[in-house]
């Protein structure tokens, strides 16, 4: 068994309430890392093509890493991955908060989840040890509700737990797996698989915590962790990120048109002050839960000295805002607020805390229902069509009543954005699709690809859908919006050339794929990209490698983990060209190619002819084929698994390409 694993993968046959214990080689852990390079072996190996993503056949697979649990800030993570309900493409969504390192306590590097219980469950793993229990009484229940029961239930109150809420039960596309009832796996709708399987909830505990665990140079990981810890106070970005949040960067974002407003329409909001970070913690920002957050409302996930997590305390309109649930994150307050024209900070923390609360992601919600309001301002969608609702820019309570309607799917317009944007333009008709924010059906979050240029490649290359955590956003590699830190760290991925703002040239398309692989790294090995992600700064991609070096043992460069994103990546390619998916469908939004109205880039869109030629580009760099942006075998050979080229081709064109190359 290498350092930092257990050596045991968690097999769960939901449909005849069965497991089994897994113990991969040393050789897998080290070819794949783990997190969603894990995830992508087995949903690749076991699971049919064009299987029902909400059916018995798909795989749900919740993995981990050798860093897992490690007293160290940005390391309790866990990858869900399956195939995506939402998007019908591969799905992946990342977590953090206390469920991850609890899990690795409790003794498993990852959990394969197949089938379909004939009736609600729950698993409980405690030390090891495994129980499939009835969750009929959990059933419908928010998620806060069954935190609560499953913990008196078992008798420990240190029991962590990732569960659905009512809105993966009733399989809405976009559902998340939610642990701490305000962390989630939020992204291509996870905890719809996760309902479709009648899987409530997965509750862990370790009672021995981190002793558990063991890595090859304790000391090497406590100097890493003591360096972090003090460094926090001189790095602008990462203390920004502590005392204010994700929502810091709204005062930038809207100076270079990056935050958007009205569906897109915008790349900037005039009542930005209102929704910012620095408002917030002047506002509704609360003390919280006595340990697990400070007296400002900062909460933290397991060892991290970074406490990024907003907590709130307040009401709109008599409706309390529980600080159990957390706060919005700025992802949910652009969805909720500047998509929909919504300034009042505390209507939108009542939105996330439902969210939450019936589990689902934030991204996908917001942007959802800023997509109906801009239906409604089109005439697609009439009063006939919202039960009397008027879903006019900046009306808060009908955002908040629509809202909860599509979480509980209790009204037919309710239970139809349920299926996500996408699919609820394609039913409504009547030019609804031109007013769609999604690429592969996975609605946009809060960056524009007209200010982010590269962002937006990423945005329609990206295996799973739109998405911003991807790769290094565009003002790192920017003139004048980098600083030395950054550029020595980006430097070590071999980026040292910052070009102009709004550049989509060369070298932006490589900075564009080097730090996306680096990312995809950090996604097999399970780390936070606040505290890894070379920009952020905190740990660059050298100290990242000594991490792993320190808890592995293995003698691990920059390289290698370089390769080990680039396998996660090019397994997901794979999936989808199996899936027939391919780059037919790396699209951007209609909306994408028409002018900005208002802000610093009013009359400013995007180039079709430009966005091509990235792609082309992109594709090169990554050695797929141009045509239709799938790997090649030579690719797939190169990174150590051809046996994902003999799943895309059938025995006879195997055999022609081998003899060919003879």
């Amino acid at each position: 068994m290498p350092f930092g694993y257990h050596g045991k993968i968690l097999r769960v046959d939901l449909t005849h309430h069965a497991y089994h214990v897994e113990e991969p080689s040393d050789a897998f852990y080290r070819h794949y890392g783990g997190g969603s390079a894990i995830g992508l072996y087995y949903l690749l190996r076991e699971m049919p093509a064009n299987a029902d993503p909400l059916g018995p056949e798909n795989l749900l697979v919740l993995s981990l890493s050798p860093l897992t649990g490690a007293p160290i800030s940005g390391q309790s993570r866990m990858m869900a991955n399956a195939k995506s309900p939402l998007t019908g493409a591969i799905g992946d969504s990342q977590c953090g908060g206390f469920f991850p390192a609890q899990m690795k306590f409790a003794g498993f590097d990852a959990l394969v989840l197949r089938g379909q219980s004939p009736s609600p469950v729950y698993l409980w793993i405690k030390d090891g040890e495994v129980e499939i229990r009835d969750a009929r009484h959990l059933w419908g229940k928010i998620t806060g509700d069954a935190e609560k029961i499953i913990r008196q239930e078992l008798g420990d109150d240190k029991i962590e737990i990732a569960q659905i809420g009512p809105a993966g039960e009733k399989l809405a596309r976009f559902a998340a797996i939610m642990n701490m009832s305000n962390r989630a796996n939020g992204r291509t709708g996870m905890g719809a698989v996760m309902g479709s399987k009648n899987l409530k909830a997965i509750a862990v505990r370790g009672t021995r915590g981190a002793n558990v665990l063991e890595f090859a140079d304790k000391p090497g990981i406590l100097r890493l962790t003591q360096y972090g810890a003090k460094d926090i106070p001189n790095n602008p970005s990462v203390a920004d990120l502590g005392k204010f949040g994700t929502s810091c960067g709204v005062p930038h974002l809207n100076l270079i048109g990056s935050l958007p407003a009205y569906n897109f329409d915008s790349g900037s909001f005039a009542s930005w002050e209102k929704i910012s970070g620095e408002t917030m913690y002047d506002t509704i920002l609360r003390g919280a839960e006595e340990g697990r957050q400070n007296t400002r409302g900062r909460d933290t996930c397991y060892s991290c000295a970074v406490r990024c997590k907003r907590v709130v305390e307040t009401e709109y309109q008599g409706h309390p805002v529980d600080p159990h649930y957390g706060g919005p994150e700025y992802e949910t307050i652009a969805t909720f607020g500047s998509y929909c024209g919504i300034d009042d900070l505390n209507a939108i923390a009542l939105a996330s805390q439902l969210c939450n609360q019936y589990g689902v992601d934030t991204i996908s919600a917001g942007a959802t229902i800023a997509f109906a309001f801009d239906c409604y301002k089109h005439g697609i969608l009439t009063s006939q069509d919202t039960g009397g609702l008027e879903l006019k820019y900046g009306n808060v309570s009908e955002m908040l009543a629509l809202t909860e309607q599509m979480l509980t799917r209790t009204t037919p317009l309710g239970d139809l954005l349920a299926e996500g944007s996408a699919r609820a333009a394609k039913q409504i008709g009547r030019g609804a699709e031109e007013l769609v924010i999604t690429v592969k059906g996975l609605e946009l979050p809060a960056h524009t690809p007209q200010a982010k240029r590269s962002l937006g490649l990423i945005y329609a290359v990206n295996p799973y859908g739109a998405d911003h955590m991807a790769h290094e956003h565009d003002p790192a590699y920017e003139q004048g919006n980098t600083n030395e830190a950054q550029l020595a760290h980006l430097a070590e991925l071999g980026l040292s050339d910052p070009q102009p703002e709004y550049s989509l040239n060369a070298e932006k398309i490589r900075y564009a794929y080097l730090t996306e692989l680096f990312y995809s790294a950090l996604d097999s090995f399970g780390l936070c990209q606040f505290v890894y992600g070379p920009a952020w700064s905190l740990f660059g991609p050298n100290q990242t490698v000594e991490f792993i070096r320190a808890a592995t043992g293995w003698e691990y460069s920059v390289d290698e983990l370089m390769q080990v994103g680039a396998r996660r990546l090019n397994m997901m390619r794979a999936f989808n060209a199996r899936e027939g998916i391919d780059r037919a469908q790396d699209q951007l939004p209609k909306k994408m190619f028409k002018p900005f109205k208002g802000g610093g880039l009013d009359g400013y869109r995007l180039s079709r002819d430009e966005i091509e030629y990235a792609k082309d580009l992109y594709y090169e760099m990554a050695g797929w084929n141009v045509a239709n942006g799938t790997p090649t075998r030579q690719r797939l050979a190169e990174l150590g698994i051809e046996w994902v080229a003999d799943l895309l081709e059938p025995a006879s064109s195997q055999h022609q390409v081998l003899e060919t190359r003879v």
